[in-house]
């Protein structure tokens, strides 16, 4: 009888963000799929004009006819993000908790899509029967409400994906971890369990919720003039802190920024959140003294886009700052944010405001396992093997360190792509590699990552832009200069520059006949060496050029 079970992870693996990993069984002719999660991931400065990018799916899309469906764990976006995308090319079904539901749901009004056919609800600490495979979801605590941990059991394994969480004692909104739960679990005995690396390198506990709401309290209590939180908007339990704040200190709170309404209401939805005050439109606050709001903000990892980016720089259309009002940035500096948010710290203090944020004062916990929340997980599940995901080479590996620490026999180290064959064999095992990479979200169309507008983007950031329209009337003769229009190049004597173009154009053009029509295409490509020549020449820079023959 030919029985395996694999694992393969298409993103999240050598990275923290762009989440999703394949588990396949496989009994003779029979094989069923499952997708757990459908994450995004921010791009740098390497991908001009793209902000998102989400995980390949070709590798799955040919085997969609045995698709069993999408298993989401919990609602950040670097776990759901690409589900919009993805979803079209698999028309699967989704299985989420209520709160999860609800945000994968919106995503697809957006795009006009009808998912509730689809989209299936699945309650908290439910079993999903998706044969073979049987899933059960365990609560878990992290820094959004509903995460998720996934019990997968199949006829041959018992697998604990544990996505993203944390042991937060006092999350204050939604589920306790189920530990309870978990060592039942752990003495049905786990062959391997996928697990959160995000922290190992941070010893002790990430820290509670609770610990920050009494911090932030204490901090705002002394606050005596306008305050200005800005936090990720999926954190409902910090939201439900910042509520909590402005009722003890007197304060009217107001939502800013579109993520943070959105979050808002999903959790109204689902329940939670019921004990807050009522929030104040943005729009009805300028009448309201400085003393007695805070605004709840997005951007607090300094995006372009977000309110406190607008704020700060003084073109929000209703809220206004001044010298003497304080700023908390209740968030992690996330690695590649901190020129961004440094310019920003820096604009505030300038003018007058206080800056509060995790570098001066205890205003945040991570939503990932330190060291200490790991070895409990560790203890209570008593892992035969372990792989390390959602977190980067140096992560996985330390992950990989601490695992044998733990005296888990097998733990391994999996790459994007790997196929990892979980049984049968003593231990895991990759024994072969899966097509793999990553698409872009260019505009509103997805992309490969060597895109020809990519590559074009590149060159037009690095070099310039150079275009040169040639008029040529009917006898063959040019009836007009050369116009030249360039953008991006370091011209500092713009008439000489633009003489001596006009000079390059006018000189390859007596070598050839403007007669003759069959010529442009040479003459196009001729003029184009010619003109880049001269621009490196004067400028160092090798443009991107375009060459107009307008015959008229």
């Amino acid at each position: 009888m030919n029985e395996e079970l694999i694992f393969c992870p298409l993103g999240g693996a050598g990275e923290i963000g762009m989440n999703m990993s394949l588990y396949s069984y496989v009994k003779d002719d029979l094989q069923k799929w499952l997708i757990v999660d459908a994450g995004v991931t921010f791009a740098d400065e390497s991908f001009p004009g793209i902000d998102l990018i989400y995980p390949d799916i070709g590798f799955i899309e040919d085997k969609k006819n045995d698709l069993l469906g999408i298993i989401l764990t919990h609602a950040h976006e670097d776990h759901i993000g690409a589900i919009s995308h993805i979803w079209p090319k698999l028309k699967c079904k989704i299985f989420a908790t209520p709160f999860t539901a609800v945000l994968v749901s919106e995503k697809f009004k957006e795009k006009k899509i009808d998912i509730s056919d689809y989209l299936k609800i699945v309650p908290l600490g439910g079993v999903l029967d998706l044969k073979p495979f049987k899933i059960e979801f365990v609560s878990l605590t992290h820094s959004i409400v509903e995460p998720n941990g996934l019990y997968i059991k199949t006829p041959n394994s018992k697998i604990l994906h544990t996505g993203d969480w944390k042991y937060d004692p006092d999350p204050l909104v939604g589920s306790n971890i189920n530990s309870e739960r978990l060592k039942e679990i752990g003495k049905e005995g786990i062959s391997t369990m996928i697990c959160d690396s995000t922290n190992v390198f941070s010893v002790g506990r990430a820290g509670s919720e609770l610990d920050v709401r009494n911090s932030l309290l204490n901090i705002i209590e002394k606050l005596n003039k306008r305050v200005i939180v800005t936090s990720f908007a999926s954190n409902v339990a910090r939201m439900d802190t910042i509520f909590y704040c402005a009722k003890k200190t007197g304060r009217q709170i107001s939502l800013v920024g579109r993520s943070m309404h959105r979050i808002y209401k999903a959790a109204k939805k689902c329940g939670y959140l019921e004990n807050a005050i009522e929030p104040i439109d943005p729009r009805e606050t300028k009448n309201i003294s400085r003393e007695k709001i805070i605004y709840l903000c997005t951007g607090s990892q300094g995006e372009p886009m977000g309110a406190m980016n607008r704020i700060s720089t003084y073109i929000h259309p209703d809220v206004n700052i001044e010298a003497g009002d304080t700023v908390i940035f209740s968030s992690k500096i996330i690695p590649g944010n901190e020129k961004k948010l440094s310019k920003m710290h820096n604009q505030l203090v300038r003018d007058g405001i206080e800056v509060i944020s995790e570098e001066t004062d205890f205003v945040h916990v991570s939503g990932h396992p330190n060291r200490d929340d790991l070895k409990d997980m560790y203890e209570w599940i008593k892992p035969t093997s372990v792989i390390p995901v959602h977190g980067e080479q140096r992560h996985m590996l330390e992950h990989i360190k601490f695992a044998k620490e733990m005296s888990v026999p097998y733990p391994i180290k999996v790459e994007n792509g790997d196929i990892v064959r979980l049984y049968p064999g003593k231990s895991p095992e990759v024994y072969d590699k899966a097509p793999y990479g990553k698409i872009l979200i260019d505009g509103n169309i997805g992309v490969d990552e060597d895109a020809k507008s990519i590559k074009e983007r590149r060159n037009l950031a690095s070099n310039g832009f150079l275009n040169i329209t040639i008029i040529i009337g009917n006898k063959g003769e040019i009836l007009e200069s050369p116009v030249i229009y360039f953008k991006g190049l370091p011209i500092i004597e713009n008439d000489k520059f633009r003489d001596n173009l006009k000079d390059t154009v006018e000189n390859i053009i007596k070598t050839f006949s403007l007669k003759n029509v069959k010529q442009d295409e040479n003459l196009i490509e001729t003029l184009k060496i010619g003109c880049r020549k001269l621009t490196k020449e004067k400028t160092g820079k090798k443009p991107v050029t375009n060459i107009n023959l307008v015959r008229i």
